[in-house]
């Protein structure tokens, strides 16, 4: 309890976070653009560096690919907060795919899923005002 100069007292409660998950957005990229993933090569890329960086129990690390675009090789994924700094660490760490160079690239986290459908960083602004 905190007191207030009044004499007033009031609790202070802190929230960090609400959700139980995290979304990601993703890009698989490659050196050579030659090379097509479908989801459930996708997935199991994931579970891979998953498995070299943390071992069995990282592999085990229940992640969802929700979307996944092949053409560009980008994905929104769901992963438990307890499991992110895991994931992003292997997907960081992750550089080759059948003996080919590859990256993954973090474009966006949060713990909220509506946030990952807009990028402000593309956002186009028009003045409404302009006939």
């Amino acid at each position: 309890m905190i007191r207030s100069e009044e004499g007033e007292s009031y609790e202070r409660r802190v929230y960090k976070n609400l959700s139980d998950y995290q979304y990601m957005k993703v890009r698989l990229e490659f050196d050579e653009t030659s090379v097509q993933l479908n989801a459930v090569q996708f997935k199991h890329l994931i579970v891979a560096a998953l498995r070299d960086l943390h071992g069995e129990i990282g592999a085990a690390l229940p992640v969802d690919v929700l979307t996944f675009e092949e053409e560009i090789l980008s994905a929104i994924l769901r992963v438990q907060n307890r499991g992110l700094v895991k994931l992003w660490s292997a997907l960081t760490l992750l550089g080759c795919y059948q003996g080919q160079k590859c990256a993954f690239r973090v474009l966006q986290v949060s713990p909220f899923l509506l946030a990952l459908s807009g990028d402000s960083r593309e956002l186009l602004l028009t003045n409404v005002f302009d006939n």
